[in-house]
């Protein structure tokens, strides 16, 4: 790929989705938009990136970013965060929420698996929480990833990939080669478009932010004008999980790591770290 052409989608991914490519990730820029310049009848990607130094078809430019930042998932990925969440979060929660209501947003929810894996665990926990009521909120910027994730129904490759096979039997039912997770599971996410670039003043407030393995991709500016946005969409007491090569320091001071626990934050101030804080020193004392 030329190098004008090369900084054409770069510029165009990033102004859009916060995406920030490298030159040395242009074989990537190929691999998944030639399927791209297929689709809307182009004889090769030059032909579509011609097409794109003009003024391309809105459409066009949605399918290309679809393309670009669908990003890989499975059920239980890294299983440590969803062993924190029952543990750690969930305990914390319960002792803190006299309305008995717990509000999740997963921000990058790609084809469900995240967020139903969320909604399994809290369907297991259920008999500890009489009375409670739970919301998934799941956005994504691919409207087609989210058409697949509200249909649920997944390979024997991705069911195989980390889903017990307890919760296989007890929450899908097999249909072909496929798995379709059953309709009480679905019900509980709610699947919504968002793109992180954009103003959070329409999100409500949530209690737990999952946002996985998705700051990656953007830049130092992005990331900390996300996360401080993120903060005032969640609780004093709240918790963010961030994938494990991601972190808030040096980004932001709205958020600080929860002593112990990789991956997981907390609001700067909250009694989360204060705890923390009480804890050591009572131990150096």
């Amino acid at each position: 790929m030329k190098i004008t052409d090369f900084e054409l989608y770069k510029d165009l991914l990033k102004s859009k989705s916060g995406l920030v490519l490298s030159q040395d990730k242009s074989y990537l820029l190929e691999s998944r938009l030639n399927p791209v310049a297929k689709k809307w009848g182009y004889d090769s990607l030059d032909a579509m990136t011609m097409t794109m130094q003009g003024v391309p078809d809105p459409e066009l430019i949605t399918d290309i970013i679809e393309a670009m930042t669908t990003n890989e998932t499975s059920f239980f990925r890294d299983s440590r965060p969803f062993d924190m969440f029952k543990d750690v979060v969930l305990a914390h929660v319960k002792q803190a929420r006299p309305q008995k209501k717990i509000k999740i947003w997963c921000a990058a929810a790609s084809s469900g698996q995240e967020p139903y894996t969320l909604a399994m665990l809290l369907k297991e926990a259920a008999s500890d929480f009489p009375g409670w009521s739970f919301e998934i909120y799941a956005t994504d910027i691919s409207n087609e990833i989210l058409n697949q994730a509200r249909e649920a129904k997944y390979s024997q490759f991705e069911v195989q990939r980390g889903l017990p096979i307890q919760l296989l039997m007890k929450y899908f039912i097999q249909d072909g080669d496929k798995w379709q997770l059953n309709d009480e599971i679905r019900g509980m996410v709610k699947y919504d478009y968002f793109n992180l670039m954009e103003p959070m003043s329409k999100l409500g407030t949530y209690d737990i932010i999952f946002c996985r393995n998705v700051l990656i991709y953007f830049d130092e500016e992005t990331k900390g004008k996300i996360l401080g946005d993120m903060a005032g969409h969640i609780e004093k007491d709240g918790f963010l999980f961030l994938g494990g090569a991601e972190t808030v320091l040096g980004i932001t001071d709205a958020f600080k790591p929860v002593p112990g626990q990789r991956g997981l934050y907390a609001v700067e101030g909250s009694e989360h770290l204060e705890q923390k804080k009480e804890t050591s020193a009572q131990a150096l004392a």
